[in-house]
Protein backbone atom coordinates (compact mmCIF):
# COMPACT_ATOMS: atom_id res chain seq x y z
CA UNK A 1 0.00 0.00 0.00
CA UNK A 2 1.20 3.35 -1.12
CA UNK A 3 1.66 6.23 1.76
CA UNK A 4 1.78 8.89 -0.63
CA UNK A 5 -0.74 7.78 -3.52
CA UNK A 6 -0.27 10.65 -5.33
CA UNK A 7 3.47 10.66 -5.67
CA UNK A 8 4.30 9.78 -9.26
CA UNK A 9 7.55 8.34 -11.36
CA UNK A 10 8.80 11.75 -13.43
CA UNK A 11 11.44 10.57 -16.23
CA UNK A 12 13.79 13.68 -16.49
CA UNK A 13 16.66 12.06 -18.16
CA UNK A 14 19.33 13.47 -15.84
CA UNK A 15 23.06 12.00 -15.48
CA UNK A 16 22.52 11.69 -12.03
CA UNK A 17 19.13 10.68 -11.60
CA UNK A 18 16.92 9.61 -14.77
CA UNK A 19 13.56 9.04 -12.94
CA UNK A 20 12.56 12.22 -9.70
CA UNK A 21 9.51 11.48 -7.38
CA UNK A 22 7.77 14.67 -5.92
CA UNK A 23 5.85 17.58 -7.44
CA UNK A 24 6.87 20.04 -10.51
CA UNK A 25 6.79 23.19 -8.71
CA UNK A 26 6.94 26.54 -11.42
CA UNK A 27 8.06 29.60 -9.83
CA UNK A 28 8.67 33.36 -10.96
CA UNK A 29 11.47 35.08 -9.87
CA UNK A 30 10.93 38.67 -9.59
CA UNK A 31 13.77 40.94 -7.94
CA UNK A 32 15.13 38.15 -5.84
CA UNK A 33 11.36 37.05 -4.47
CA UNK A 34 10.26 33.28 -5.47
CA UNK A 35 6.36 33.31 -6.67
CA UNK A 36 4.68 29.81 -6.23
CA UNK A 37 2.87 29.78 -9.55
CA UNK A 38 1.76 26.35 -9.93
CA UNK A 39 2.43 22.71 -7.79
CA UNK A 40 1.16 20.07 -9.76
CA UNK A 41 2.35 16.18 -9.34
CA UNK A 42 1.78 14.67 -12.69
CA UNK A 43 3.83 14.75 -15.72
CA UNK A 44 3.44 16.75 -18.25
CA UNK A 45 4.85 19.21 -20.07
CA UNK A 46 5.72 22.24 -18.45
CA UNK A 47 6.06 24.86 -21.67
CA UNK A 48 2.04 25.61 -21.29
CA UNK A 49 2.96 27.24 -17.72
CA UNK A 50 4.40 30.54 -19.18
CA UNK A 51 1.38 31.91 -20.57
CA UNK A 52 -0.20 31.18 -17.34
CA UNK A 53 3.10 32.67 -14.92
CA UNK A 54 2.87 36.26 -17.63
CA UNK A 55 -0.90 36.66 -16.99
CA UNK A 56 -0.55 35.84 -13.23
CA UNK A 57 2.42 38.50 -13.24
CA UNK A 58 0.14 41.12 -14.70
CA UNK A 59 -2.29 40.74 -11.94
CA UNK A 60 0.30 41.26 -9.51
CA UNK A 61 1.78 44.30 -10.60
CA UNK A 62 -0.65 45.85 -13.18
CA UNK A 63 1.69 45.32 -16.49
CA UNK A 64 3.75 42.91 -18.49
CA UNK A 65 6.88 42.11 -17.72
CA UNK A 66 9.49 43.78 -19.93
CA UNK A 67 11.45 40.44 -20.89
CA UNK A 68 11.12 36.87 -19.29
CA UNK A 69 14.55 34.33 -18.64
CA UNK A 70 13.04 31.14 -19.13
CA UNK A 71 14.63 27.47 -20.23
CA UNK A 72 14.37 26.22 -23.78
CA UNK A 73 11.66 24.41 -23.48
CA UNK A 74 9.77 27.37 -23.32
CA UNK A 75 10.72 28.95 -26.19
CA UNK A 76 8.09 27.37 -28.32
CA UNK A 77 6.26 29.23 -31.32
CA UNK A 78 3.03 29.60 -29.28
CA UNK A 79 5.13 31.03 -26.28
CA UNK A 80 7.35 33.30 -28.76
CA UNK A 81 3.76 34.57 -30.96
CA UNK A 82 2.35 35.16 -27.20
CA UNK A 83 5.47 37.59 -26.09
CA UNK A 84 5.64 39.13 -29.15
CA UNK A 85 2.03 40.12 -29.19
CA UNK A 86 2.04 41.92 -25.81
CA UNK A 87 5.84 43.31 -26.53
CA UNK A 88 7.81 41.14 -24.04
CA UNK A 89 11.29 40.34 -24.92
CA UNK A 90 11.64 36.30 -24.59
CA UNK A 91 15.17 34.96 -23.57
CA UNK A 92 17.18 32.97 -26.06
CA UNK A 93 18.42 33.45 -29.19
CA UNK A 94 16.72 34.98 -31.93
CA UNK A 95 15.25 32.91 -34.94
CA UNK A 96 16.28 33.29 -38.68
CA UNK A 97 19.51 34.26 -39.47
CA UNK A 98 22.38 35.83 -37.88
CA UNK A 99 22.40 39.53 -38.77
CA UNK A 100 25.48 40.50 -41.29
CA UNK A 101 26.37 43.59 -39.39
CA UNK A 102 28.93 42.60 -36.65
CA UNK A 103 28.44 45.19 -33.74
CA UNK A 104 24.77 43.98 -33.88
CA UNK A 105 25.95 40.55 -33.87
CA UNK A 106 27.99 41.47 -30.57
CA UNK A 107 24.99 42.83 -28.87
CA UNK A 108 23.10 39.87 -29.54
CA UNK A 109 25.45 37.67 -28.18
CA UNK A 110 26.22 40.13 -25.25
CA UNK A 111 22.24 40.30 -24.03
CA UNK A 112 22.52 36.20 -24.44
CA UNK A 113 24.92 36.07 -21.76
CA UNK A 114 23.19 38.49 -19.58
CA UNK A 115 19.83 35.84 -20.42
CA UNK A 116 22.01 33.18 -18.79
CA UNK A 117 23.11 34.91 -15.75
CA UNK A 118 19.60 35.65 -15.08
CA UNK A 119 18.33 32.16 -15.72
CA UNK A 120 21.19 31.10 -13.31
CA UNK A 121 19.08 32.48 -10.32
CA UNK A 122 16.40 30.88 -10.72
CA UNK A 123 18.12 27.23 -10.74
CA UNK A 124 20.12 28.87 -7.77
CA UNK A 125 16.89 29.74 -6.18
CA UNK A 126 16.01 25.54 -5.80
CA UNK A 127 19.22 24.69 -5.29
CA UNK A 128 18.97 26.89 -2.01
CA UNK A 129 15.83 25.74 -1.42
CA UNK A 130 16.61 22.20 -1.17
CA UNK A 131 20.40 23.08 0.94
CA UNK A 132 19.17 25.07 3.36
CA UNK A 133 15.08 24.44 3.35
CA UNK A 134 14.23 20.96 3.48
CA UNK A 135 12.95 21.26 -0.16
CA UNK A 136 14.60 18.48 -0.89
CA UNK A 137 13.08 16.38 1.46
CA UNK A 138 9.52 16.88 2.16
CA UNK A 139 8.26 14.88 4.33
CA UNK A 140 4.24 14.89 4.26
CA UNK A 141 2.24 11.96 2.95
CA UNK A 142 -0.75 13.87 1.56
CA UNK A 143 -0.44 16.23 -1.50
CA UNK A 144 -2.37 19.26 0.15
CA UNK A 145 0.37 19.23 3.47
CA UNK A 146 3.12 18.07 0.91
CA UNK A 147 2.05 21.73 -0.98
CA UNK A 148 1.91 23.82 2.10
CA UNK A 149 5.54 22.41 3.16
CA UNK A 150 6.83 23.70 -0.10
CA UNK A 151 4.95 27.19 -0.33
CA UNK A 152 6.50 27.47 3.41
CA UNK A 153 9.69 26.94 1.98
CA UNK A 154 9.54 29.50 -0.27
CA UNK A 155 7.93 32.00 1.86
CA UNK A 156 10.61 31.72 4.65
CA UNK A 157 13.28 32.08 1.74
CA UNK A 158 11.80 35.53 0.93
CA UNK A 159 11.22 36.50 4.34
CA UNK A 160 15.08 36.00 4.35
CA UNK A 161 15.73 38.00 1.89
CA UNK A 162 13.53 40.92 3.23
CA UNK A 163 15.62 40.34 6.95
CA UNK A 164 19.46 40.39 5.17
CA UNK A 165 18.23 43.77 3.34
CA UNK A 166 16.98 45.05 6.36
CA UNK A 167 20.39 44.40 8.34
CA UNK A 168 21.93 45.76 4.80
CA UNK A 169 19.93 48.88 4.74
CA UNK A 170 20.86 49.30 8.65
CA UNK A 171 24.81 48.76 8.10
CA UNK A 172 24.30 51.59 5.50
CA UNK A 173 22.65 53.91 7.79
CA UNK A 174 25.68 53.19 10.33
CA UNK A 175 27.92 54.04 7.72
CA UNK A 176 26.66 57.27 6.83
CA UNK A 177 26.15 58.61 10.11
CA UNK A 178 29.85 57.42 11.26
CA UNK A 179 31.00 59.65 8.31
CA UNK A 180 28.92 62.62 9.28
CA UNK A 181 29.96 62.46 12.96
CA UNK A 182 32.29 65.00 14.24
CA UNK A 183 35.74 63.69 14.57
CA UNK A 184 36.73 64.10 18.17
CA UNK A 185 39.63 66.34 19.00
CA UNK A 186 43.32 65.04 19.08
CA UNK A 187 44.92 65.28 22.59
CA UNK A 188 48.31 65.21 22.46
CA UNK A 189 50.79 64.54 25.70
CA UNK A 190 54.44 65.69 25.35
CA UNK A 191 56.45 64.73 28.36
CA UNK A 192 59.76 65.54 28.70
CA UNK A 193 62.80 65.13 31.62
CA UNK A 194 64.19 68.28 32.35
CA UNK A 195 67.95 68.08 34.29
CA UNK A 196 67.72 70.12 37.05
CA UNK A 197 71.41 71.66 39.15
CA UNK A 198 71.44 69.80 42.71
CA UNK A 199 71.03 72.62 45.51
CA UNK A 200 74.94 73.29 46.66
CA UNK A 201 73.63 72.76 50.82
CA UNK A 202 72.19 69.40 49.70
CA UNK A 203 74.13 66.81 51.97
Amino acid sequence: MQKAPDIRPIVRGKARSSVEFGAKVSISLVDGFSYVDQIIWDAYNESGDLRVQIKRYKRRFGYYPESVHADKIYRTTDNRRFCKKHGIRLSGPALGRAPKDMGLLKDQKKLQRRDECDLIAVEGKFGQGKRRFSLSRIMAKLANTSEVTIMMSFIVMNLEKILSGIVSFALFLCRLLLRAMPKPPVWTVDLAYVPTEKPANAA
